[in-house]
C-alpha cells in the first residue's frame, strides 16, 4: 500500500511540474538570438552590430517593462494602449537601426525582423509569446 501511495504522489508531482507554462526567455537570451540572426541575415559591420545590439537591449528592457506593467491582453483583440506602446517602441528601434545600416542591409533587416516576431497566441504555430527557437 505504501508503494502505491508513493507512486501516486510521485506521479501527481510529475503532472503538476509538467503543467507549468514555460518561462519566457530572458532579455539576454533574446538579445543573443536576435544578434545571431541579424548577423547571419543582414551581415552588418562590427560597429553596426554594436549599435544594433544596444538598440535591441534598450528595446527588450522597455518591452519587458511594458509587459510587466500591463497584464497580457486577452486574445483577440490586444489592449490598444499596450499595442500602441509596443508599436512606438518598434518604430523607435527600427529608426535607430536604419541609421546605421545601408539601404540593402535595412531591407534584409526588415525581413529578418519578421522572423523574430512570434505568431499571435491562439493561432496556428502560436507559442505563448516566446520567440520561435533558432533554426539550424
Amino acid at each position: 500500500m505504501k508503494k502505491l501511495f508513493t507512486t501516486l504522489v510521485l506521479a501527481s508531482l510529475i503532472v503538476i511540474v509538467r503543467a507549468q507554462p514555460p518561462k519566457p526567455p530572458t532579455p539576454e537570451e533574446r538579445l543573443k538570438r536576435t544578434s545571431e540572426l541579424i548577423q547571419k541575415e543582414v551581415q552588418p559591420t562590427a560597429n553596426q552590430q554594436k549599435v544594433i545590439e544596444a538598440v535591441f537591449k534598450i528595446f527588450f528592457t522597455a518591452a519587458d517593462k511594458v509587459r510587466k506593467d500591463n497584464p497580457p491582453p486577452p486574445p483577440p483583440p490586444p489592449d490598444p494602449a499596450v499595442k500602441a506602446a509596443m508599436d512606438k517602441l518598434v518604430k523607435e528601434r527600427d529608426e535607430a537601426i536604419k541609421k546605421v545600416l545601408t539601404a540593402d542591409q535595412y531591407e534584409k533587416y526588415k525581413e529578418t525582423a519578421k522572423k523574430l516576431q512570434p505568431p499571435p497566441p491562439g493561432r496556428p504555430g502560436g507559442n505563448n509569446g516566446t520567440p520561435p527557437p533558432p533554426q539550424q
